[in-house]
């Protein structure tokens, strides 16, 4: 996963500029990446996280798009 696909996910997951979404991970690294991924797009100023919890099998996001070009 990139950048660009985790804010497409984002984008079709919100409601309005708000998103909420659960991301399916395989493993340490995949936790990892996403939430790499999860800081660049925050340093970006393209969203805003609110929350961000780990389960068992995946990754949960809660937050705001800021900015998000088609």
């Amino acid at each position: 996963m990139n950048k660009d696909k985790l804010l497409k996910k984002l984008q079709n997951a919100s409601q309005g500029n708000f998103f909420s979404i659960e991301i399916p991970k395989g493993n340490k690294e995949d936790e990892n990446k996403i939430e790499e991924l999860v800081k660049e797009l925050e340093k970006e100023g393209r969203i805003k996280l609110r929350e961000c919890i780990q389960r068992e099998y995946s990754v949960y996001l809660h937050g705001i798009i800021k900015y998000a070009s088609e």
